[in-house]
């Protein structure tokens, strides 16, 4: 199944997407479908069409409890750069402002003049996880959505820590739709790419995750709670900006398409803040 959150007149619906239009699953979002623990018989159940076949997503998951995110996961970028293959994952968080629909404009804050893009395969869990091993927490993934986590990066390297060049506000997008389906059996290897202004930039499979979905779901559940809803962001390949010599950074007005096979695609114009009154 793909499952979404659509923008509707006055909010927004959880739908799942058919070939005769979007079917209202009767709450506001995906997060709100995946707090039933039937959640998959109420996907699935029939329900009235939306007025409109279109698709103008939301966030998947509009306020998810907590988002996680992966650095340095993908093996041969890591290789490449002449490091050693990391013996745990590194860990930082997004919070849910930072988040906007696959198809909404990405915001670049006029506190940063260097803002990158991140393609990345990201994850939902659908299910209570607690101290799981790689089979349970297998099972506790809804599915797969894509994600772009776009950063800042002379925040980013202010510090040692990561946070605040990763959560700027309405910077992240993730979308367009929730795939149950893909990797419910085993970790997915999927073609990723993400272009700027048509010309692309980044290129990798889902597969050389060096981390992959399962593991990290464990991993972060010995940590803390994963509830339905939550993201997991699994990690970017080579080719960001911040490491092309010269650097280079998204402007305004640019394009960003973020693709993974079988996922659709995200394609976000970015613009610059407006000026606060």
């Amino acid at each position: 199944m793909r499952l979404a959150t659509a923008r509707v007149p006055g909010g927004t619906r959880a739908v799942r997407i058919t070939d005769a239009g979007l079917v209202d699953l009767g709450v506001p979002d995906v997060g709100a479908l995946l707090s039933d623990p039937d959640w998959r018989t109420a996907a699935a159940a029939d329900g009235p069409l939306l007025a409109s076949a279109d698709l103008e997503p939301a966030p998947v998951v509009p306020r998810p409890s907590k988002i996680l995110c992966v650095g340095l996961n993908y093996r041969n970028h890591i290789l490449e750069m002449g490091r050693e293959l990391p013996q745990f994952p590194t860990l930082f968080a997004k919070f849910a402002p930072s988040l906007v629909g696959a198809y909404d404009d990405v915001v670049l804050p006029t506190a940063s003049q260097a803002i990158d893009w991140e393609a990345e395969l990201a994850l939902v869990i659908g299910a209570p996880v607690r101290h799981a091993d790689a089979a349970s927490a297998r099972t506790a993934i809804a599915g797969y959505t894509i994600c772009n986590d776009v950063t800042a990066r002379d925040w980013q390297y202010r510090t040692a820590q990561w946070l605040q060049g990763k959560t700027f506000a309405d910077t992240t997008p993730v979308g367009p739709w929730l795939d149950t389906e893909i990797g419910a059996d085993t970790d997915p290897d999927l073609d990723l790419s993400c272009l700027v202004d048509g010309e692309q930039v980044q290129s990798a499979r889902t597969g050389d995750l060096v981390f992959g979905p399962a593991d990290l779901v464990s991993y972060i559940s010995t940590i803390v709670p994963l509830e339905p809803g939550d993201l997991v962001i699994t990690g970017t390949p080579g080719g960001v900006g911040h490491a092309r010599k010269p650097a280079r950074y998204l402007t305004d007005g640019a394009v960003l398409t973020t693709r993974i096979e079988g996922l659709g695609e995200c394609v976000n114009t970015c613009r610059a803040e407006k000026a606060q009154a």
